[in-house]
């Protein structure tokens, strides 16, 4: 038995890690902030006689307060989810941002009914038994795991980054370097043929359609002070005009070629996540 003094302590002992649930559930750090408000006043005011495994308690009540965000949400336009950006290069950072979750992912979770990304989540990411899942869902248990397999699929056909770092970065840096020079075939080069390009609703597939936007990313490479960064523990950089923070982009990057590029223009958003 716990009583709610010990759980309150818990939570604040575990809020780094239900912030990466809340996170994982609903894309924004914004909302994952609001979710653990919501989750804290839950702690304070519920019956905690009963519990018996703090940790797994306080990741199912976040888990439902998400669930019930992801619930409430109206259709709206689509909005890049916020990763994690790094612009700090030294080792202990790298290794701290490589456990993060890349764009590419967090698209893929937001495209999955409640339902499914709850179950996914709590029981993929964060080993929660699909026992203690199905009654936040009103599920059994075996539907709860049919509807991780049907998200998992989903995640596994997402595209992954098989480099290393230093790989990585070299892929980028090739991408600067054709874009700076209006270098079409070097472009092509280091795009996967299937390369997929997101920024905000645009979406370009395809290693010539994107090295066909070779005007636009000289114009771009040749102004902007560019800066190396992790985003969602993938290579990517960050870049300033004129001093002006003005984009992020996340590289993918596959045996030495870029299969995805995500980029983050919103002015709003990129002021909370860069620092």
């Amino acid at each position: 038995m716990t009583t709610g003094g010990v759980l309150i302590a818990q939570f604040e002992q575990e809020r780094t890690r239900l912030r990466a649930v809340a996170h994982r559930m609903l894309g924004s750090f914004t909302e994952a902030d609001d979710a653990l408000q919501e989750a804290w006043i839950r702690v304070e005011r519920a019956d905690t006689s009963e519990v018996e495994n703090p940790a797994a308690w306080l990741t199912t009540v976040v888990g439902r307060v998400c669930l019930n965000m992801l619930r409430d949400r109206r259709e709206h336009a689509f909005e890049m989810p916020d990763p994690v950006i790094d612009v700090r290069e030294e080792p202990e950072h790298q290794a701290v941002a490589g456990d993060e979750v890349g764009l590419a992912m967090l698209i893929v979770l937001d495209t999955l009914k409640p339902d499914e990304r709850l179950a996914f989540v709590l029981h993929d990411m964060f080993a929660v038994p699909f026992d203690d899942i199905a009654p936040l869902i009103d599920k059994t248990p075996a539907t709860t795991r049919q509807l991780a397999s049907r998200a998992r699929k989903r995640v596994q056909e997402r595209p992954r980054t098989s480099d290393d770092l230093p790989k990585q970065r070299e892929a980028v840096n090739a991408f600067l370097k054709a874009s700076r020079e209006g270098d079409l075939e070097g472009l092509v080069s280091v795009l996967h043929p299937e390369v997929v390009l997101r920024a905000g609703a645009l979406e370009v597939i395809g290693g010539r359609a994107v090295a066909g936007r070779a005007s636009t990313f000289r114009r771009f490479a040749t102004m902007a002070e560019v800066r190396f960064a992790l985003i969602g523990g993938e290579a990517g950089f960050v870049s300033w005009v004129d001093g002006v923070l003005f984009s992020a982009m996340a590289f993918t990057v596959q045996d030495g070629q870029i299969a995805a590029i995500h980029v983050i223009q919103d002015e709003k958003q990129l002021a909370r996540l860069v620092s």
